[in-house]
């Protein structure tokens, strides 16, 4: 798919803002912020103490041999606890005839590969912890590790949530939509979970890597309120003809797509940004000051969004005797699991074990 590049008009401010955004990440972690009943930051340190080094072994090897699963899985952690909360419902399948989360309009490009992966990582956990450790948690983890692994913070996410048993194939209508305005944004999806502007703009920066599906930018070159850097328009329309718009992807970042980073606000400063909703951030009196100091100030951004990560992994999880540990993240406990499904949990134990 075509590749997006900065435009030559805008390389001066480009380098004026890269300059002053070159804060490095502190190597301690960022600090850890208030946690819901239920939650612990050192849940498994009896049960399942090497957890946390198991999910970030194994994406290691995953983000190596395709650095775009890393981005898939933080819109899927995303995705899921927007919606009906940080339960892994987003995970179950349906029984085959019927819907589930991830058919919803609102989750179109939710990589298959993502998904695989906490499925492989809950089926080598389960060898070592056996029903301690659920996909809900698992989702959390791997989505942390996505951020760190691809030059992000590095912070710990309170755990202890369980899976739920079922899906609510409407939830996804609370997620927040590419074409939206900020004060949109705000009053319909962040401010009812109480997210204020400054987890909005923190929050958005996610969109430093990865790539956008076509057909959830049609508005963004028809539309040029707020601007859009004219270079950038053609490149975004080149990227994405019409006979191409259910298959052609585009970087969300122009210059570091897979790292991540500030220069999502920088790209937004260059009226670059991809999404309506992102670039109306630089221009809406709420948000616009705060684009402006995540752009210049690193070490500031990856502090707002750990903090508004952990925020995000707490909307309404299940804890204690609620919800359950699932034997496979595809399926309830109470649905009888597929014999391809064992054949490769044994495959994956055995592997584990050697």
């Amino acid at each position: 798919m075509a590749r997006i590049s900065g435009s030559k008009s805008s390389s001066l401010f480009f380098i004026s803002f890269l300059l002053a955004s070159l804060v490095l990440v502190s190597s301690e972690r960022v600090a850890r912020p208030p946690i819901v009943r239920g939650l612990d930051w050192d849940y498994y340190w009896l049960s399942c103490p090497r957890v946390e080094r198991i999910v970030r072994k194994h994406l290691e090897d995953v983000f190596e041999k395709d650095s775009g699963v890393a981005p898939g899985i933080l819109r899927l952690f995303f995705h899921d606890c927007f919606s009906q909360g940080c339960d892994a419902s987003i995970l179950l399948n349906g029984n085959g005839t019927e819907e589930n989360e991830r058919n919803h309009p609102a989750n179109f490009g939710l990589r298959d590969e993502a998904l695989q992966a906490i499925e492989n990582i809950r089926a080598i956990i389960r060898v070592q912890c056996p029903r301690v450790v659920s996909c809900a948690d698992i989702l959390v983890i791997a989505a942390r590790e996505a951020v760190r692994q691809f030059g992000g913070p590095d912070f710990d996410v309170p755990l202890g949530r369980k899976d739920n048993t079922i899906f609510d194939i409407d939830s996804p209508d609370n997620l927040p939509v590419p074409f939206e305005r900020t004060d949109v944004q705000l009053s319909d999806f962040f401010e009812p979970k109480n997210f204020d502007a400054t987890d909005l703009v923190a929050l958005s920066g996610a969109h430093t890597f990865g790539r956008a599906h076509c057909t959830t930018l049609f508005n963004r070159t028809i539309d040029t309120n707020p601007p859009i850097d004219p270079d950038f328009k053609n490149q975004l329309e080149a990227a994405c003809p019409k006979d191409k718009q259910l298959i052609n992807t585009v970087n969300l970042d122009i210059r570091t797509p897979i790292q991540f980073d500030n220069m999502y606000y920088i790209n937004l400063l260059n009226h670059q940004g991809v999404f309506t909703s992102d670039q109306d951030l630089a221009s809406n009196p709420k948000t616009k000051e705060i684009v402006n100091r995540f752009a210049s100030n690193q070490n500031e951004f990856f502090n707002k969004f750990a903090n508004a990560f952990v925020k995000v992994s707490q909307l309404d999880v299940l804890t204690g005797n609620q919800g359950e540990i699932r034997k496979s993240c595809f399926a309830p406990n109470n649905k009888k699991k597929s014999n391809v499904a064992s054949v490769v949990e044994e495959v994956v134990g055995i592997a584990t074990n050697m």
